[in-house]
């Protein structure tokens, strides 16, 4: 598998101690070269183990879905540049994207507008105040991410293809809720199949359960980025 293809695929470590982070990690050496944290390892230590990922050459996106004052999340975003880490997310809020991208200036972190979360569908929406759709709500999202110079997007691969078309090629848009075919959506309502989501403008694709709930996790990374590669293979005939 190419470095190109690995540089693609972001394994959500979705695990509740260090110890299974470590374990899942050890599986997927040379298969994988990014790795995400979130909230259930952040707050098992898993910001001390960001550094050592980092430092040790994977590439780390930390989910962190920073929003607040504008200066408490420039101040969140200096120190979270310190880190070494690669990705952050930033909820799609213009004052917290331009917060972010002003605290970041000179950095090489790349900071990610967070859009609607693909365990949310229309009506999820609707009872938390939105007048607008979820694809609606997604492109206005991503307009106001690309006018605040955002590195990226965060967004289910459904909505990939036209999000492509308004923040163009530079921008990274990068889409959870990956599923592959035949597997269980979990929580998940807004999902699509890797290859999918490649063909749809996809640039990271972020997979946790499929992989690291797996048998032989090497295994199902391995599938994984096999479908990708065969994917992007068809779209070039």
């Amino acid at each position: 598998m190419s470095d190109a293809m690995r540089d693609r695929l972001i394994v959500g470590l979705d695990v509740p101690t260090l110890g299974e982070a470590e374990t899942v990690v050890s599986a997927l050496e040379g298969t994988v070269s990014w790795f995400k944290i979130g909230y259930q390892l952040a707050f098992a230590g898993g910001l001390d183990f960001a550094r050592e990922l980092a430092s040790s050459g994977s590439k780390v996106f930390l989910d962190m879905k920073l929003l607040d004052i504008d200066h408490t999340v420039s101040r969140g975003v200096e120190n979270i540049a310190k880190m070494g880490v690669s990705m952050l997310t930033v909820h799609a809020y213009p004052k917290a994207m331009s917060a972010a991208v002003a605290a970041a200036k000179g950095s090489s972190l790349c900071l990610l507008g967070v859009t609607v979360l693909t365990s949310m569908d229309e009506l999820d929406v609707i009872d938390a105040g939105y007048e607008y759709d979820p694809h609606t709500l997604v492109l206005r999202r991503s307009e106001q991410a690309l006018h605040a110079g955002m590195g990226g997007i965060v967004c289910s691969a459904s909505e990939a293809a036209a999000v492509r078309k308004i923040v163009g090629n530079k921008m990274a848009v990068v889409t959870p809720g990956i599923r592959p075919e035949g597997g269980q959506r979990g929580d998940q309502k807004r999902v699509m199949t890797p290859g999918e989501a490649v063909r749809a403008g996809s640039s990271h694709l972020v997979v946790g359960r499929p992989i690291i709930g797996a048998e032989d996790r090497k295994a199902a990374a391995l599938a994984i980025l096999a479908e990708m590669s065969a994917a992007l293979s068809q779209e070039a005939v």
